[in-house]
């Protein structure tokens, strides 16, 4: 038996309740995280902040010069004002989702990161919260700096594009919970193709490029039931000044998205590693 057999043999059978799931200390694995990501992979993470601002150069300023204006609850906005909060979300959809699903299955599954993690004091919620955190991290880098270049480009059009970043933050929060939940079950490579099989549709159907009216109205429900599209009502919303209570539907579908996320996450984890 090895070392790390021993104390998760050890471990299952001296913790129970809360103790056996978290000890408090999340930070240690997104400080892991950050160090490993910081030292090896930057220029990847720097290369996730541009692509949201090419789509915004080419499609919100170029086809925006043909497009014109589009109507957002009975105002008019010039397109690139349009796209570029959906964009937003967009990109902190992808920071979230990558660093939950890809570099959650290797350790998973490759470096069985976990495994020595859970031998310690550290419980599956702390892993659980210290790799979204971490996921959340990224999401955010990718958002600020796009949010900047909205600020620059005058395309936030009211002053409640301030809480932009927090609901940016609350949207990675989600996806990140829901992306490694979904991870934590995933075996092969093969299976994680099916993660961009999902993203690339709600990327270019939820409402990102034009408006959901175009739709016919059973799709549109359709659209509706997507995450994304929660995610980018709730940023135009705020960036256009379009706000209502209705926003609070979007803030509290992603609220359940992220308690699901967790739930499951922890439970998965568990039953891999402790059980």
């Amino acid at each position: 038996m090895t070392l790390v057999d021993h104390a998760l043999e050890h471990r299952g059978t001296g913790r129970r309740g809360v103790g056996a799931l978290y000890a408090g200390n999340s930070r240690a694995v997104m400080y892991r995280g950050w160090r490993a990501t910081r030292s090896t992979n930057w220029l990847v993470m720097l290369s996730g902040v541009f692509e949201p601002i090419f789509y915004l150069l080419s499609l919100g300023i170029g086809l925006g010069a043909l497009v014109g204006t589009v109507a957002v609850d009975g105002r008019e906005v010039p397109y690139a004002a349009f796209i570029a909060p959906a964009l937003l979300a967009v990109a902190a959809m992808n920071g979230a989702i990558y660093d939950s699903t890809w570099n959650v299955f290797f350790k998973i599954r490759f470096a069985k990161l976990y495994e020595g993690m859970l031998a310690t004091s550290l419980g599956p919620l702390d892993v659980a919260l210290g790799e979204i955190a971490l996921a959340l991290l990224r999401g955010a880098l990718y958002a600020g700096g796009f949010m900047l270049v909205m600020q620059v480009l005058g395309l936030n059009l009211s002053w409640w594009a301030v809480l932009a970043i927090p609901a940016v933050l609350l949207i990675a929060f989600g996806f990140a919970s829901i992306g490694m939940a979904i991870t934590s079950y995933l075996t092969t490579f093969q299976q994680m193709d099916w993660i961009n099989f999902v993203m690339l549709p709600m990327f270019l159907f939820s409402a990102t490029f034009y408006p959901l009216t175009v739709y016919p109205e059973p799709v549109q429900w359709l659209i509706q039931a997507l995450p994304l599209w929660h995610g980018v009502e709730l940023v135009r919303g705020l960036t256009t000044g379009v706000v209502g209570p209705g926003l609070l539907v979007h803030v509290a579908y992603y609220a359940a998205m992220i308690a699901v996320g967790l739930v499951f996450t922890t439970k998965r984890l568990r039953a891999l590693f402790l059980d």
